[in-house]
């Protein structure tokens, strides 16, 4: 009995074939009989032969893999991203392989340099909070691999793009807020390095401007990250102060969801004394007591557009210069974290 894989020399050397002829035979080429092509094929039946997916890939030039680079996978909006990649890649010939870069710049420099010498056939990349240029994915051009971004953009870098109007859905819940009432409200920002994080600032300042209101520097802090306790001591530093805002529009629901804990651990009535509202509305927001106002963004959608952009790239090839930029437009959600307008 084997204990190993089943080679073509396997095959080869108990019908007397040479290897290449074996191959040929798997693949119906026309240079070999039927005869032949029905003995290599019944003898790989029995012996349970499968391709080796690296070695087929050398020979066509192409590993039909996908690499996809997020920066963590725990929350759902980048699951529900992957999950829409894999529904689209799933069917067809191409396997994807997932890497995290931990919004690790350095993570992510060492990850696309890898899928690079796996001769990845392209890449997926929601690129991290610390990258601020973009020579490894200009690398990936110059070697043909096409990049995709999504989520977080690369201003400067030409590439296809799939991203949210970011500056829509904040500008969108500000102003829900100045019409229910609020006049004090503040902003619990992202990184600032990131796209996202400056799109939904200037929404917030847009819309303060806009209803002349006064824009109070005390009133805008920024996380360092996105998981419910990065929030913790930015939102308790706005409900610290002298004056506390009537009012929070957070980067996301994690810091939504931290605002949300220090005010009740404060005292404070949501949202008759503070109104919160966060953004990306995770499953779990309807739950929490209040339910959660947020802004929604078709992450599922981004996932699949973002997958069927690169599947044309590589049919297409990646010398043309007109790149793809998609921007899904995202919907304010209303719950009873906020008051009604």
């Amino acid at each position: 009995m084997r204990n190993r894989r089943v080679t073509l020399k396997d095959i080869a050397d108990e019908l007397n074939l040479s290897p290449s002829t074996v191959s040929r035979a798997l693949n119906d080429h026309p240079a070999i009989g039927r005869e032949t092509k029905k003995a290599v094929k019944q003898l790989a039946a029995v012996l349970e032969y499968e391709p080796n997916p690296m070695a087929l890939g050398l020979l066509q030039k192409r590993s039909h893999t996908i690499g996809v680079i997020v920066p963590e996978i725990t929350s759902h909006f980048f699951s529900a991203i992957i999950t829409g990649i894999q529904d689209v890649v799933g069917p067809t010939q191409y396997n994807i392989m997932i890497c995290i870069s931990n919004e690790s710049y350095d993570e992510e420099v060492t990850l696309v340099k890898k899928l690079s010498r796996m001769r990845v056939d392209g890449i997926l990349v929601s690129p991290t909070s610390g990258t601020k240029t973009f020579e490894h994915f200009s690398n990936l051009k110059k070697n043909g691999i096409p990049v995709v971004v999504f989520d977080r953009d690369c201003p400067g870098f030409e590439t296809d793009k799939v991203l949210v109007d970011d500056y829509s859905g904040a500008y969108q819940a500000v102003e829900y807020l100045i019409r229910s009432g609020c006049k004090k409200i503040a902003h619990l920002g992202g990184p600032l390095n990131l796209s996202t994080t400056k799109h939904r600032m200037q929404g917030y300042l847009d819309a303060l401007k806009k209803n002349n209101l006064s824009i109070n520097k005390a009133y805008i802090q920024h996380v360092k990250g996105f998981s419910h306790s990065d929030g913790l001591k930015p939102a308790k530093k706005l409900l610290d102060l002298t004056v506390i805002p009537d009012a929070i529009f957070a980067i996301n629901d994690n810091i939504a969801t931290s605002a949300m804990h220090i005010a009740k651990k404060k005292g404070l009535q949501i949202p008759d004394d503070i109104s919160i509202v966060g953004f990306d509305d995770e499953p779990h927001s309807s739950y929490f007591s209040p339910s959660l106002s947020t802004v929604w963004q078709p992450v599922y959608s981004m996932g699949m557009l973002s997958a069927r952009i690169l599947l044309q790239r590589l049919k297409d090839g990646i010398s043309t210069i007109d790149f793809r930029n998609e921007v899904f437009k995202p919907e304010l959600v209303i719950r009873a974290s906020s008051k009604e307008s």
